[in-house]
C-alpha cells in the first residue's frame, strides 16, 4: 500500500519509483487508468489498492511510462506484481554484479540472465533490460504464461532479440531441463512460490485485508492475483529454495551468481543451511524493504574469488574491449 510518505526511502537509491505516483502523468500515458483513480483518505490522487484490476491499471501504466513499453497485458487472474518490489530486486542484484566488477556494474545485452518462474507479466526482464541492457531467459512450467510473456515481447521490438522463454516440462525441476552444461550465465533470479498451500496462501490475504482495514471477511481475492501455482508449492518457499540450492550446486560452473528473493525471514534459517551443505563458497544475503513490508535477497557463488575474477575478465571486460 502507498502510504502518505513523499519518498519511499527504503527503495534502492536507483529505483525510479521513489517518489510518489504522478497519476496526471500516468494517465496521460494510459488514459484507461484514469477511472480507478480518485482521492483517498489524505485527499492525495490514489487508486483501490484492494482492486485487482486498479491494480493491474497501475502496473500497465508504470511498465509503459517508465520502461518504454508499447504493449503489456497478462491473463485473468495471473500474478500483477508490485512493479516497485521487483525493481528493486534488479537494482540490488545489479549491485551485486557491480561488486565483482571493481564496483562498475556490468551493462549490455552480453549480460546473461536466468529468470526463474518469469510469469506471464515477465515484469523482471523488462526492468532487467531496460535499466541495464541485459538478456534474458524466462523460464516457467506454466505454458499460458510462457504464451502471454512472449506476446508481450513480441509486441515491443526492441525485446525481441534479448528475451526469450524456456517451458519447464517437469514441474519439481528447476535448473534440470533448462541449463545446459556447456551454457554460461552471469546471474539467476527468482521469486518463488510463497505459501505452503491453497489454504494458506487464502489465510493469508484474509490477515491482510484485516489488518489493514479492519475488516474481517470469509474469502479474499488478492488485489495482486496469481495461479495456484504462483502462490504455492508443497513445502512453501523453504523447500521451493532448498530445492534450487540442490539443484544449482549441479551446475556450480555455469552460473556467476544464483539469487531468489526470500520473503520469510523465518527462511533464512533452512537456506543457510541448505547452503552450507552445498558448499558454497560465497554467500550474500541482501535486505530489502518497502513501506512496511521487508525482504531479501540471497545471492551465491560456488566458484571462489580467482574463478570469478576469471568470469569477469573473460566475460565483461573482453566484450567492452570489443
Amino acid at each position: 500500500m502507498e502510504d502518505k510518505a513523499e519518498i519511499k526511502s527504503k527503495l534502492h537509491p536507483r529505483n525510479k519509483h521513489r517518489q510518489r505516483y504522478d497519476f496526471k502523468q500516468l494517465i496521460a500515458t494510459l488514459p484507461e487508468l484514469a477511472p480507478f483513480v480518485a482521492p483517498n483518505k489524505y485527499g492525495d490522487e490514489s487508486i483501490d489498492f484492494f482492486n485487482p484490476a486498479a491494480v493491474k491499471m497501475l502496473n500497465k501504466a508504470l511498465l509503459l511510462h517508465y520502461y518504454d513499453l508499447e504493449y503489456w497485458d497478462i491473463p485473468p487472474n495471473y500474478l500483477c506484481p508490485p512493479i516497485p518490489g521487483r525493481a528493486d530486486y534488479i537494482h540490488h542484484i545489479a549491485d551485486l554484479l557491480g561488486s565483482s566488477n571493481g564496483g562498475q556494474i556490468p551493462t549490455g545485452k552480453t549480460i546473461n540472465c536466468l529468470d526463474i518462474g518469469v510469469g506471464a507479466n515477465c515484469v523482471y526482464p523488462i526492468i532487467g533490460h531496460h535499466e541495464y541492457g541485459w538478456s534474458f531467459r524466462g523460464t516457467d512450467i506454466d505454458r499460458t504464461a510462457i504464451q502471454a510473456a512472449n506476446k508481450i515481447i513480441e509486441n515491443n521490438g526492441t525485446l525481441n532479440q534479448v528475451i526469450k522463454f524456456k517451458y519447464q516440462i517437469n514441474p519439481t525441476d528447476i535448473f534440470y531441463g533448462i541449463l545446459d552444461k556447456k551454457e554460461h550465465f552471469d546471474l539467476t533470479i527468482c521469486n518463488p512460490p510463497f505459501h505452503t498451500s491453497a489454504l494458506e496462501a487464502q489465510s493469508s490475504a484474509i490477515r491482510k485485508v484485516k489488518n489493514l482495514t479492519g475488516k474481517k471477511s470469509e474469502t479474499v481475492t488478492s488485489s495482486f492475483g496469481g495461479q495456484p501455482r504462483e502462490l504455492w508449492c508443497p513445502g512453501g518457499e523453504k523447500q521451493f529454495i532448498k530445492r534450487m540450492i540442490q539443484e544449482s550446486k549441479k551446475f556450480a560452473p555455469n552460473c556467476l551468481w544464483f539469487s531468489t528473493l526470500v520473503s520469510k525471514e523465518a527462511t533464512l534459517i533452512g537456506v543457510k543451511r541448505a547452503l552450507k551443505k552445498a558448499v558454497a563458497t560465497e554467500v550474500k544475503i541482501i535486505e530489502m524493504g518497502q513501506g512496511q513490508k521487508k525482504s531479501r535477497i540471497v545471492a551465491w557463488s560456488f566458484l571462489k574469488e580467482k574463478r570469478r575474477d576469471q568470469w569477469v575478465a573473460k566475460r565483461w571486460k573482453m566484450e567492452e574491449n570489443k
